[in-house]
């Protein structure tokens, strides 16, 4: 009980520290662009959400969850439910799933597996966490705000091991790094990627995106956030506030690293990367060496989401509830998407040649293009 508030005093120091007594105000924006057609599919409710309830999608569902306690599969095609289970206790992490067995992390720390609409198991976790569990062969990877990673039987939730790194006197509460590559298991450590064997937790390499620095807590305060953009064995991720940074995963050896004062995740293609500054500011970073590729200032303070590349266009979220779509090639507005004006917290999702989204009101929108 007190590592668990602990950990909570620590993430409200943090909220705390990073908020700002005024913020500026919104960047207008200028008449929309038309410049490719799409439609919305289809739509769906789950109810408030919050930034760790990312939609995820796996065997031809978009699983997503609400912070009262629903936890839905829907179909990717018609976004009509598959299954949907009310588990009856605030969610605080998820969705992950393989197609077949969905995970989310509750408010009082447990680790709840589903199938079928059923619940499977349920576990206690030894600490908090704001990252959506990993679902892959045949087990749950869980990746806790302590910055330890934990695996457990997919079927029965046995726990199998536990890898535990330093801790530090502040954790950030916000979605991690936790995915796969290959054989191995890469988490975000702080302010490192690092790759453990699935099979038992051993570390077989760690890899900075940026190093701790500052003269206190908050400034040190430099743990890879999620969204991360994978293609092949190169795995490029943000470090909070500090830099972003790819690696090779498959060796664990940097590949470069740049300077950048975002607090969200990184999206990209085999030749860019994208992300958003604190301000507002949205980059393209050349893949292979990190070089600026373009920047735009038209989306300044609009709280914007961690982006998704698809295609020829990024699309990214912000506070008032529209979706931009922009072009990859130089930034420039291809069109928007509104949705029922809430916020976009979590980086978008593509569920076949559908772009799927979910709102703090709870709204999940998809749509395709014409």
């Amino acid at each position: 009980m007190s590592r668990a508030l602990s950990l909570l005093a620590t993430a409200l120091v943090v909220a705390a520290c990073s908020s700002s007594p005024k913020k500026p105000q919104p960047t207008p924006l200028a008449p929309a662009a038309a410049l490719m057609g799409t439609q919305l599919a289809w739509s769906a409710q789950v109810g408030q959400s919050g930034v760790s309830l990312v939609p995820h999608v796996a065997g031809g569902r978009v699983f997503v969850a609400g912070n009262a306690g629903v936890v839905a599969a829907l179909d990717a095609a018609t976004g009509k439910d598959v299954w949907r289970l009310n588990l009856g206790t605030p969610i605080a992490a998820g969705v992950g799933s393989d197609g077949q067995t969905a995970a989310v992390i509750t408010g009082n720390n447990q680790l709840v597996a589903i199938a079928d609409g059923s619940e499977r198991w349920r576990v206690r976790m030894p600490a908090r966490s704001f990252t959506a569990p990993l679902v892959a062969g045949g087990r749950v990877f869980v990746l806790s705000a302590d910055r330890a990673v934990l695996a457990f039987d997919g079927k029965t939730g046995a726990r199998l091991w536990t890898q535990s790194r330093p801790a530090e006197p502040l954790v950030l509460s916000q979605t991690g790094a936790l995915l796969a590559v290959g054989d191995t298991l890469v988490a975000g450590l702080a302010g490192r990627l690092t790759g453990l064997n699935p099979d038992n937790g051993a570390v077989r390499w760690e890899t900075p995106v940026a190093t701790s620095r500052g003269t206190n807590e908050v400034e040190r305060l430099v743990d890879v956030v999620g969204p991360v953009s994978r293609i092949g064995n190169n795995v490029c991720a943000r470090a909070y506030s500090a830099a972003v940074g790819c690696v090779d995963a498959s060796r664990g050896t940097p590949v470069w690293t740049r300077a950048a004062q975002g607090t969200t995740g990184v999206h990209g293609d085999d030749r860019l990367v994208f992300g958003s500054e604190t301000d507002g500011r949205f980059l393209a970073w050349q893949r292979a060496n990190g070089e600026p590729a373009w920047s735009i200032d038209r989306l300044k303070y609009r709280s914007l989401s961690a982006p998704l590349a698809l295609g020829r266009v990024v699309a990214v979220g912000d506070g008032s509830g529209i979706v931009h779509l922009i072009s990859r090639e130089d930034g420039s507005e291809m069109t928007r998407l509104t949705t029922d004006g809430s916020a976009i917290l979590a980086a978008p999702a593509l569920a076949g040649d559908a772009l799927v989204v979910q709102t703090r009101n709870g709204g999940v929108f998809a749509w395709r293009p014409q």
